[in-house]
């Protein structure tokens, strides 16, 4: 039988994308692709960001008959200009370079102070997956236009002087969305007077417009009375408390940068679904992030010094933060300089320090407002208390259940104090010495940790029945609290201990490892826990970068979890003026050369750790059976060096 020749592999092989090449190609990895409702809100966040930086008062929204979308703002309108280094029209650059864009700059004399404009990619996507872009930019007397097709330059860019009926600055940008890279091109009414609504509530004076041509219709929504009266719209029911509202923003401060700080409008009732929206810099974060931490923190803090100060807690009742959250409604509004968000559609806030932010003005003002206001300050309280008192009795019930017959827990497990399924972690760690600092670093109150010894197991072709042979197999189903299983049985899941199981392994090689055996092991023998989201992985940094103190920036400590991000933080410390030189890098080797402290910070607090859930994603459980196999079955080794050969060099894995 001939052996078919495998496709030549040489430095012709290798395929750079230029321009907007790589959004058309990958158009998930910049955007929705479920509606073309994020490409347009690109363009709607440009139009909010010089509102602002004070720089506009109006945004007006049209979709028009043809199905194109235009936006228009009175702000200072796109410089069209050549740019200095790159000797093209400026306009041209903003929407056609990926990484090119007005909001690198955050400090002093920047164009823009606080913005969401991160990454220099938003209008530039808008423009790569649209039919037809055109700009339109008021400024300085003139008029510049220019038009797109595709991304590409259609119509060059035109100057002339600005006539009698045209408007002094600002920008109009109008899209028609291509359909081939949306699963639908309607956009969502809903979603959009949603997002338009939103940002006129959060810039109060801000006149925001939006026009059906169709149906000859138009909405205009203008707020002067803020967060507060748009919380009491949104509600379904009337609040116990009263709202409690306030704001507070950095001066003079060491910690934060001048401006950086939050505004807020909380609300307690006690039925309805709770209305929860946070935004930063006026882009909605529908994933929350850490200044949803940081709000929550206040608020528990604040809570429980109340209650502690009154002696209201009733014996043998533990409060925990989501007690105090569970009956709140709020708005959140943050302002932070450089904010970092997960992903480039923005949904979730990964910047550490808004934590600390957030809750630096929200604790002390909640404190102040239920001491002059004792009453309301006892009702929330009982609210929290009955909460968590309803949190203890739904665990006390599962125990029950639970019967005598528990096998005993393995010796080397420290387990959490919480019975509550939904509150408690178990890590599962690898090696001793990271092990003792997981336990020394940990919240004792709900995170478990067990050590694993070397590497685990290759469970993929064991028998069932074989599996506790295992010492460390043995030790993880009876710490869960699971049996183990195949696909098609129905597991008792009420022994279940953990809400969340969590493989905690080093960032190197070896910890990929270790990863792969114990995902294998879930997969194979404990696939009801991936199905209904228990199983976890987490991310512990490979770097840790000191920061020397800059101006009036203190010194400061950044974790990246591989080179790429190592390379970005040493970008970003550059463009601050600190030369990469004398920002000082360390390696960790391992989990066990962290610290305690350092190991909660990273990788084990909720608020600032990065942890992935394990799904199947796009596969089936056929295909990703047949996948593992080649990759963890004894007999493969053909089938192995096959799939590596022809696509060694493409794999992507979305664990």
């Amino acid at each position: 039988m001939a052996v078919k020749p495998t496709p030549e592999y040489s430095e012709g092989s290798i395929r750079v994308l230029k321009g907007l090449e790589p959004v058309k190609q990958r158009p998930g990895m910049y955007t929705r692709t479920d509606n073309p409702l994020h490409i347009i809100q690109e363009v709607l966040d440009n139009a909010a960001d010089e509102a602002l930086a004070g720089h506009g008062k109006k945004i007006a929204v049209t979709l028009h008959a043809d199905g194109s979308v235009s936006v228009e703002d009175d702000g200072r309108g796109i410089p069209f200009g050549l740019h200095p280094e790159e000797k093209a029209p400026v306009i041209e650059l903003v929407f056609t370079r990926l990484h090119a864009g007005g909001k690198f700059d955050k400090g002093k004399g920047g164009a823009y102070s606080f913005s969401g404009g991160l990454h220099g990619v938003g209008v530039s996507v808008t423009n790569a997956l649209g039919k037809r872009l055109e700009a339109t930019s008021y400024r300085e007397g003139k008029v510049a236009q220019l038009a797109f097709a595709g991304g590409d330059v259609v119509e060059k860019l035109s100057t002339r002087a600005a006539g009698a009926g045209d408007r002094k600055q600002g920008t109009t940008v109008r899209v028609w969305p291509d359909a081939k890279y949306f699963e639908s091109a309607a956009l969502p009414m809903g979603e959009l007077t949603h997002l338009l609504r939103s940002k006129a509530v959060l810039m109060p004076g801000v006149t925001v417009t939006l026009t059906v041509e169709k149906s000859k219709e138009t909405q205009t929504w203008l707020y002067k009375g803020g967060l507060r009266d748009y919380l009491m719209q949104s509600l379904s029911a009337d609040p116990v408390i009263p709202m409690f509202e306030g704001e507070g923003y950095a001066e003079n401060n060491d910690s934060f940068a001048e401006g950086e700080g939050a505004a807020w409008a909380v609300a307690f009732t006690e039925d309805g679904a709770p209305v929860r929206e946070s935004y930063v810099n006026l882009i909605p974060t529908s994933a929350g992030g850490t200044h949803d931490s940081g709000l929550r923190d206040g608020l528990f803090t604040a809570v429980k010094s109340f209650i502690e100060l009154h002696s209201l807690l009733p014996k043998g009742v533990k409060l925990l933060p989501e007690d105090v959250f569970a009956r709140a409604s709020y708005v959140l509004s943050a302002k932070v300089l450089d904010p970092q968000f997960q992903g480039q559609i923005k949904e979730r806030l990964n910047s550490r320090d808004a934590v600390r932010l957030v809750s630096s003005f929200v604790r002390p003002t909640l404190e102040l407002w239920l001491n002059q206001h004792v009453e309301y300050g006892r009702k929330l309280a009982e609210l929290a208390i009955r909460a968590a008192q309803t949190r203890q009795r739904a665990g006390q019930k599962v125990e029950k259940r639970k019967g005598s017959g528990v096998a005993v827990l393995p010796g080397k497990l420290t387990d959490c104090e919480s019975r509550d399924l939904a509150h408690n972690e178990l890590f599962l760690v690898e090696g001793d010495s990271a092990g003792g600092s997981a336990k020394m670093g940990r919240d004792k109150e709900s995170q478990a940790i067990l050590p694993l010894r070397g590497k685990v197991l290759n469970t993929w072709e064991v028998e069932r029945d074989r599996l506790f042979a295992n010492t460390e197999i043995h030790d993880i189903s009876v710490a869960i609290g699971v049996d183990p299983h195949g696909p098609n049985d129905t597991p008792d899941l009420s022994g279940l201990r953990y809400g969340k199981v969590c493989i905690l392994s080093d960032a190197d090689v070896d910890g990929s490892h270790i990863q792969v055996l114990l995902l294998t092991l879930f997969f194979r023998h404990f696939p009801k826990l991936i199905d209904s989201g228990n199983v976890y992985v987490a991310r512990p940094p490979l770097f840790r970068v000191d920061v020397p103190a800059r101006g009036k920036k203190p010194a400061s400590k950044a974790y990246a979890l591989d080179e790429g991000e190592l390379t970005a933080i040493l970008d970003k410390c550059a463009k601050e003026g600190v030369a990469k030189e004398r920002c000082q890098i360390s390696r960790f080797k391992g989990l066990g050369e962290m610290n305690a402290e350092q190991l909660w910070e990273t990788t084990l607090n909720p608020d600032t750790r990065r942890l992935l859930q394990v799904r199947l994603g796009v596969f089936d459980n056929l295909q990703t059976e047949t996948e593992i196999t080649k990759l963890m079955g004894k007999g493969e080794a053909a089938a192995r060096r096959e799939l590596m050969e022809l696509h060694g060099d493409s794999v992507e894995v979305d664990i």
